[in-house]
């Protein structure tokens, strides 16, 4: 076939894609008033999912399943926008890997709110000005998000769905690589690189910073300085690219959650969050965790903390398969609560990725 006969065969098919999705879309308003005339959730991360595993398991190729999901979140994120534009917190400002992960979630048809800190995401949503907050949790570098998980003690919202971030480290500047003095980036981001930063740039002062994106500012305005940081700040911020991914391991991977005031429903591929507090006394955690056991509940991640309030005193956060309305979910928690000093659960949400 020839390039002109290909050429309008694309075009004829874009025609009845364009079709395809504005029906779609109008679809999607009807959901919308319904959902609002009932008082339901706008976002719903279990239908999310659902689609998602739907047209990945449709797709026979030659896309790759990662492109049609990439493709499948931005028309999602389109119809979610007309039946109502969420407004997102994420720890800002603009370009931070919070901000990635809040738009490969959302895409790019929300409203997404900048903040300066974890505890402002979570105060934007519980006064409501913010639909939803994005947070890091964990990285599988450098471990739990520690702000994160004091947060989750005392606020009222609710994990209602988990992103998973690849994350790639790029150092940032203006001036070639031997004339860095100074290196700008986020304490976690540091120990992510230590290897590189010690055998690349072992005489430049490592310079904490609220995020990435704070620390390619700071490199904008210093000439013999750089940042560590997302190929999108070095866009957003006009620095070069000196290297990338100085990342110590490949598989540099961020989980972030989605925190709001709704619960997402059962899929059948779900994940709990809990915490709780136990009775100080020899052998508590080991009967703590039995009824998980007895009922067959997998503990995918458990995580202490210190209370705070009381010497050597200590929560645990849990991670369980499941939803807290599987009932074996329901009998482990009714067994559980008794022998601790306090049980919150967190949510339940789709694994997803």
């Amino acid at each position: 076939m020839s390039l002109n006969k290909l050429r309008n065969n694309i075009d004829m098919l874009d025609r009845r894609l364009i079709h395809l999705l504005n029906l779609r879309a109008e679809a999607a308003k009807r959901i919308g008033k319904i959902k609002i005339q009932a008082g339901k959730s706008i976002y719903t991360p279990e239908r999310e999912m659902d689609v998602l595993r739907k047209v990945t398991s449709l797709n026979k190729g030659p896309l790759k399943k990662a492109a049609i999901a990439a493709i499948y979140r931005e028309i999602m994120s389109a119809g979610l926008g007309l039946e109502k534009t969420l407004k997102i917190a994420y720890m800002g400002p603009e370009a931070s890997f919070s901000n990635l992960a809040a738009l490969k979630r959302f895409g790019s048809q929300m409203r997404y709110v900048a903040c300066g800190s974890i505890p402002e995401v979570f105060l934007e949503v519980e006064r409501e000005a913010a639909d939803y907050g994005v947070v890091p949790i964990e990285n599988s570098i450098e471990g739990a998000v520690t702000h994160t998980l004091d947060m989750l003690v005392d606020s009222d919202l609710l994990i209602c769905s988990q992103i998973i971030l690849d994350v790639s480290h790029n150092l940032l500047a203006n001036c070639s690589k031997n004339k860095i003095r100074t290196v700008y980036s986020n304490p976690q981001v540091f120990g992510q690189c230590r290897i590189w930063l010690q055998k690349n740039l072992p005489d430049a002062e490592l310079v904490d910073v609220v995020s990435t994106t704070r620390a390619a500012e700071m490199a904008k305005k210093d000439k013999f300085s750089a940042a560590i940081a997302s190929l999108l700040a070095s866009k957003v911020y006009g620095l070069k690219v000196i290297a990338s991914g100085i990342q110590d391991s490949l598989h540099n991977i961020t989980r972030f959650l989605v925190v709001g005031k709704n619960v997402a429903a059962r899929t059948g591929h779900d994940k709990t969050s809990l915490l709780f507090s136990i009775k100080d006394r020899v052998g508590a955690l080991y009967e703590l965790l039995l009824p998980f056991r007895k009922y067959g509940v997998n503990l995918t991640k458990i995580e202490s903390r210190p209370s705070k309030k009381k010497a050597w005193e200590y929560y645990f956060f849990v991670d369980i398969s499941g939803h807290q309305d599987d009932d074996k979910v329901k009998k482990a928690l009714k067994e559980l609560e008794p022998k601790c000093n306090y049980l919150k659960i967190l949510g339940s949400y789709p694994i997803g990725e």
